[in-house]
């Protein structure tokens, strides 16, 4: 089975555990064989796009089988959330799970909080919190953390496209990959003044689906909706190859541009190749050659 799942990830579970449950509905799910048994698909790979905390839910994209190899070439890799935050309070893992380091008191006005906003827009720097999945000496600093142990952290550059006040106790933000909203928020109650932690925290959006597109575990259990791997590809512009063509690029060579029917060839542009209706895999423009970006392995 090769494709896309799009999961709403429910809150308590960790991004691994939600995957392996999905590939266990899938693997009781799966085909019946000749014999009256299904299929156990034991060696079906699995993997999310971009991983949420425990605590946090919504949209986890699962790559499938042979669309595992894809998850770089997915076309948006931005991110949407809906999250919430208490004034007055900090912890040690920025969230409202941890320690409490100190209570304040809160004088920030719904007009101050909206004036904070405006400078976390666009390109800005942040640092990274200890509780995250970055490593530091071969190590992730959440398990550093866990220790006790605080590491210096190097401010990295992200952009938020979008950061607005959904509610007194809410926010909305979207933002480039690799932002993290406990660090936004946390950086948004020092400006206060009275400091800030993250109370929940909801994807709305991921690789350029949206939380109305994702199913829940339950919802998978009695109908799995599986986006193939060329429709998740699919703002790459497709070409279409004789059965020689075909042959020679699942040999990983290289095609010549004269010989296909390639509009305006960019370089580094991505192709979708295909042979009649079956997706090959991914072709990049080098020179006056199509080589092979990703061949698809099912």
């Amino acid at each position: 089975m090769t494709g896309l799942l799009l999961l709403d990830k429910p809150e308590g579970m960790t991004s691994f555990s939600a995957v392996n449950r999905v590939r266990r509905i899938i693997r009781d799910s799966s085909v019946p064989q000749p014999n009256g048994e299904k299929s156990a698909l034991p060696g079906l790979k699995a993997g999310h796009t971009g991983t949420l905390d425990p605590m946090a839910t919504g949209v986890l994209p699962i790559l499938l089988g042979g669309a595992t190899r894809f998850a770089e070439f997915l076309p948006s890799h931005n991110k949407a959330y809906l999250a919430g935050f208490q004034l007055g309070l900090t912890t040690d893992t920025l969230d409202i799970t941890g320690r409490v380091l100190e209570e304040r008191p809160v004088a920030a006005t719904r007009e101050d909080i909206l004036a904070a906003l405006a400078p976390f827009r666009g390109n800005i720097m942040q640092i990274p919190p200890m509780v995250s999945a970055l490593k530091k000496d071969g190590k992730r600093l959440y398990e550093l953390a866990r220790q006790g142990i605080e590491v210096a952290r190097e401010a990295r550059p992200i952009e938020i496209f979008s950061l607005e006040l959904a509610d007194d106790m809410h926010i909305h933000v979207e933002c480039s990959a690799g932002t993290y909203i406990r660090s936004l928020i946390d950086d948004l109650g020092q400006s206060l003044g009275c400091g800030a932690t993250m109370t929940s925290l909801r994807r709305t959006k991921a690789n350029g689906y949206a939380i109305e597109q994702c199913q829940t575990l339950e919802q998978l259990e009695l109908q799995k909706t599986i986006i193939s791997i060329d429709q998740a590809l699919s703002t790459y512009p497709e070409v279409r190859v004789t059965p020689a063509q075909a042959v020679r690029f699942r040999n990983g060579g290289a095609l010549d541009l004269i010989r296909l029917h390639v509009k305006d060839p960019l370089e580094l542009q991505l192709y979708r190749v295909y042979h009649e209706d079956i997706f090959l895999g991914l072709g990049r423009v080098q020179g006056d050659q199509l080589a092979i970006a990703r061949l698809l392995v099912e």
